[in-house]
């Protein structure tokens, strides 16, 4: 045996040999949590100097916390993990820095605390207390844990707490109902959790999975903070913050108030630590947003005040939970426009936005002038008849990449089956039929890709539709003389040589 093996021997025999000389305390201890009908046990913290602890135990439990520990085989004849009375609760989960800390602060600093959550680990929801219990054993100090299960989160539970933190969350709820602007919305809340964890930085960072990047919805900083913006390290930055998930351990937050709680990220997340005590951060608040179990991004304040972390916690946990549904809302919206405004198969706007885009313009006060371009594809039903509707597909695909190299997307609409049309505002006449012609030269890079292109400018906004239907008359003319010296495209026959 090695001398470390040893003395760890020697350690948790000290530590039996306490449990029975505490045996009648215990005792008292078990009788009061077998009286308990939920999930309960008695946890042991050891008190270290400076405001620190040391090893958290799982003293004792009653019968239902010691189901949720002991696991039967497949032949229920023996039990894959026995619970063993004073062991270490990492025995039996994952380490949870906020676990650690709310058994502290009743076991310790003797505080009654209250905690409804969802753990990611767990598809559910955990009301938990946390009771501070006498007497202790030297600087052994213990607390009951009890805790229910929830399958569905329950309202009440949720709305259960004290008259600050509601008011902090009501102020939430409702600048995001009285507002239009949902952006401006979030930057305010995003300065309203700064000042509610007196953090030098904050900030709600958007996930887009599958492009795997990241965003920045909002941040807000301290008058004298020195850290930089988001903006700064957000390229690249998806594989950290992927990283998140393992950092956070199956909890539903992360909560770091110290270098105790510091060197558990350094283990957990090296490169994670080097940036963000490079960047100047000593304290980070980390909160995931999901909703319907999915991942939107997360909200996290750097440099906080440790003092108010049970305020903070106890106000994120609810307030996330509302963001999240609101930003699930506001994407979801998103990608309903998104497909009702953009053609799917070529990826520009379709003509449902195209008609609203020029009744909003016709009907505006600017004095900006106005152009438009139709472009539509000659020989379309000669490649649909010839080589397959696959064929003329990949011809419209590639007749809106090439627009889009002369073009903003946001300017480009697909106004039918072959016909595509550019408006463009605050642009000369000269202007317009130089992109005409860079089209023509973009649609060569393409196979079987001629455009008949027709142009039309007003040096007055409001007579958009003047310009449309001239420069709609001018295309079909320059399609008439395409196919009268090449009338092999209009009958379907094409020429491989091409």
């Amino acid at each position: 045996m090695s001398a470390e093996a040893a003395e760890k021997l020697v350690a948790d025999m000290k530590l039996q040999n306490k449990y029975f000389e505490m045996e009648g305390v215990f005792m008292n201890f078990q009788s009061f949590v077998d009286s308990i009908p939920t999930a309960a046990c008695v946890v042991s913290v050891e008190k270290l100097e400076n405001g620190r602890y040391g090893k958290v135990r799982i003293v004792l439990g009653n019968r239902p916390y010691l189901d949720t520990i002991e696991r039967p085989a497949e032949n229920l004849a023996m039990l894959t993990q026995k619970f063993i009375p004073n062991s270490e609760y990492t025995t039996y989960m994952t380490r949870d820095l906020n676990f650690e800390d709310a058994c502290f602060n009743a076991a310790v600093n003797k505080k009654c605390l209250h905690a409804y959550a969802h753990p990611a680990r767990y598809d559910v929801w955990f009301n938990m207390s946390f009771l501070p219990l006498f007497p202790d054993d030297g600087n052994i100090c213990y607390c009951m844990y009890i805790m229910e299960v929830n399958f569905k989160p329950d309202a009440k539970r949720l709305s259960t707490i004290s008259a600050d933190i509601a008011s902090a969350v009501l102020e939430t709820c409702i600048k995001l109902r009285s507002s239009d602007d949902f952006n401006e919305t979030m930057w305010s809340i995003c300065g309203d959790i700064r000042d509610l964890c007196d953090s030098e930085h904050c900030c709600i960072l958007l996930m887009d999975t599958e492009k795997r990047k990241c965003s920045v919805l909002c941040e807000a900083f301290s008058q004298d903070s020195k850290l930089l913006s988001m903006e700064n390290y957000i390229e690249g930055f998806y594989d950290i913050a992927e990283s998140w998930k393992d950092t956070i351990a199956g909890s539903n937050c992360l909560i770091v108030k110290n270098e105790h709680d510091m060197e558990v990220v350094k283990e957990r997340n090296p490169k994670w630590y080097d940036s963000i005590t490079s960047a100047g951060g000593k304290t980070i608040v980390l909160f995931p947003l999901e909703f319907k179990g999915e991942l939107l991004g997360y909200i996290w304040a750097l440099n906080f005040s440790a003092e108010a972390a049970e305020t903070i916690k106890s106000t994120l946990e609810l307030t996330t939970f509302i963001l999240a549904s609101e930003i699930y809302s506001y994407q979801l919206m998103g990608k309903l426009h998104v497909l009702s405004s953009r053609d799917m198969l070529t990826g520009v706007m379709n003509r449902n936005e195209m008609n609203n885009y020029i009744d909003a313009i016709s009907e505006s006060s600017s004095e900006k002038s106005v152009g438009v371009l139709f472009a539509d594809l000659n020989g379309l039903k000669a490649v649909n008849d010839g080589e397959g509707h696959v064929a003329g597909d990949v011809l419209l695909k590639n007749a809106a990449k090439a627009l889009r190299e002369i073009f903003d997307v946001h300017e480009i609409f697909r106004a039918g089956g072959d016909e595509f049309v550019a408006v463009l505002t605050g642009i000369t006449e000269a202007e317009l039929s130089e992109k005409a012609e860079h089209l023509r030269k973009a649609a060569e890079k393409y196979d079987n890709l001629v455009f008949a292109i027709g142009t039309a400018f007003e040096n007055d906004i409001k007579n958009v539709r003047i310009a449309l239907r001239n420069a709609d008359e001018r295309m079909y003319a320059d399609k008439k003389r395409f196919y009268e010296m090449h009338p092999e495209k209009k009958r379907g026959i094409i020429d491989k040589r091409n």
